[in-house]
């Protein structure tokens, strides 16, 4: 099911990009960490969103792509519940 990121969350993404500021992020690598509970955390620059199949992620400065629906936190804000 799709779930729209909120527009602050959006925003703080805008920005975090625009201005090329390293950026902390808590997040799932996949559903299976999500079901056990296993966070990630990277902290990197974010370069652009991307819409892959239907799902929006984070392409960050390593060529890494995060799918946004499994960020937890995002420098330090939380975007979702566990």
């Amino acid at each position: 099911m799709y779930n729209p990121i909120s527009n602050e969350f959006f925003d703080q993404l805008t920005v975090a990009m625009e201005r090329k500021i390293p950026s902390t992020i808590e997040y799932y690598q996949n559903e299976e960490q999500e079901k056990k509970k296993e966070k990630q955390q990277i902290k990197v620059l974010v370069k652009t969103m991307e819409v892959i199949e239907g799902f929006e992620f984070l392409v960050l400065d390593t060529n890494e792509k995060i799918r946004l629906s499994l960020v937890v936190t995002f420098n330090g804000k939380r975007h979702r519940e566990d």
